[in-house]
């Protein structure tokens, strides 16, 4: 959410900055709508100006014994004018958050121009695709023949879009799950959190779900959201808050179920376990100092980037381009996985800066050493990882020619020392 005295302030400067994106904004509607309001507050405070002066009028005129009846007819008809006026500032003021509601975060100056992912650009990458001396499968051509990885089971229980794994593909998902949330905490300093999967629609509007990209939640008949990502819970913890300084910057993580509509993804990625309704996901979320959340970000896609490297996954990072950067987001960079059975880098993990834009949706501020609330928190959120794509580019990275899968020596505690999977 962005400040309407900013756009005020300087609108061809906003309207430049958040044309970056490559998209059309129309700054001009929501500008319209506040002065309109703000001239509608002006004659309403005129108008109630006038009433008081009439009401002191008809005091004295009362205690001298006049007839007041024309003044009182007069305050009635004032008093019924500044009603309507405010009532069309209100009217003009849901106009004006509605258009606030639609504008996207204003861009890092570092996020290079670009319209989509194909001009995105890759910042390093560590590990390198190995050869496999046969050619390597993809992640459901392995699970199913393994037979712990059953979709047409899925479909008959749920649809499509969803998976059944089982025996050993099911404990190695659930230890990459728990791998990473003991590295977080354990390390990176990340406080576990177990939150609600269903939140209320406040909380999704807080982190910028609400209300352009409903369709692609799922909604219970009561009215609740299933969360997408625990991103939503986890951030909105501090929503309404005023934080001590001291306190941040706050830290936190979750592994959960995450539930997706996938509403623009028809045609992509039908098979597999790539792009699911369902899926588990490790968060981890920053609350921060404005000054400090530019460092954050760096720290938060380290402790990302270390998951994949303690799997030992080939990986790159890759700062997106304006047209591909997401709409709370500054600056986001993904991680990207190399799939040998797709021949392809896939993301796996976006870490994001969005400075105070859902902040100022949330109402979470700061107080200062000195007593005073200081302004707005920062945000920030990353994937510590998709632990669904971790399943896969663990199975097709470590697959063995006869099928059998080998697992990392980092998972296999959690396994009670299984190091291989088949065969």
């Amino acid at each position: 959410m962005h400040d309407i005295r900013a756009i005020r302030d300087d609108p061809e400067g906003f309207a430049r900055r958040i044309g970056a994106r490559g998209a059309a904004f129309r700054i001009d509607r929501i500008l319209d709508a506040d002065n309109l309001r703000r001239a509608a507050l002006t004659l309403a405070q005129e108008l109630q100006t006038r009433r008081n002066d009439i009401s002191r009028r008809i005091g004295e005129a009362k205690r001298r014994g006049e007839d007041t009846s024309k003044l009182e007819s007069e305050a009635v008809a004032l008093q019924s004018d500044r009603e309507e006026h405010e009532k069309e500032a209100k009217r003009h003021e849901g106009l004006v958050k509605e258009g606030l509601e639609t504008l996207p975060n204003l861009l890092d100056p570092d996020v290079p121009d670009g319209a989509d992912e194909r001009d995105n650009v890759v910042v390093k990458q560590v590990g390198e695709p190995r050869d496999f001396g046969f050619v390597p499968r993809q992640h459901f051509e392995l699970g199913e023949a393994l037979g712990l990885m059953d979709f047409a089971l899925a479909a008959k229980l749920a649809g499509s879009r969803f998976v059944v794994l089982r025996g050993a593909l099911a404990r190695l998902e659930r230890a990459l799950g728990q791998f990473m949330l003991d590295l977080h905490t354990g390390e990176h300093g990340y406080e576990e959190t177990a939150v609600p999967l269903l939140v209320n629609d406040s909380t999704v509007y807080g982190t910028g779900q609400l209300p352009k990209f409903a369709e692609d939640l799922f909604r219970t008949n009561d009215g609740r959201w299933l969360i997408p990502t625990a991103e939503v819970p986890l951030t909105n913890t501090v929503a309404g808050e005023i934080i001590e300084a001291k306190r941040l910057p706050l830290r936190l993580t979750a592994l959960t179920d995450c539930f997706r509509a996938e509403a623009g993804a028809a045609g992509r990625d039908t098979r597999g376990m790539l792009r699911q309704h369902q899926f588990r996901k490790v968060e981890m979320v920053s609350i921060t100092l404005p000054e400090e959340s530019a460092a954050e970000h760096e720290r938060m896609t380290q402790a990302a980037e270390t998951v994949l490297a303690r799997l030992g996954l080939p990986y790159r990072r890759v700062l997106l381009c304006a047209g591909d950067t997401g709409f709370s987001a500054a600056k986001t960079f993904d991680l990207e996985v190399w799939l040998p059975g797709q021949q392809a880098w896939r993301e796996i993990s976006s870490c994001s800066n969005c400075r105070d834009f859902q902040a100022r949706r949330m109402n979470a501020r700061v107080r200062g050493a000195d007593g005073k609330v200081a302004g707005f928190v920062h945000t920030l959120n990353g994937s510590g990882v998709a632990v669904g794509r971790a399943l896969i580019a663990v199975m097709e990275n470590y697959q063995q020619a006869d099928g059998s899968l080998l697992v990392p020596g980092v998972l296999q505690p959690y396994l009670g020392g299984l190091a291989r999977i088949g065969g």
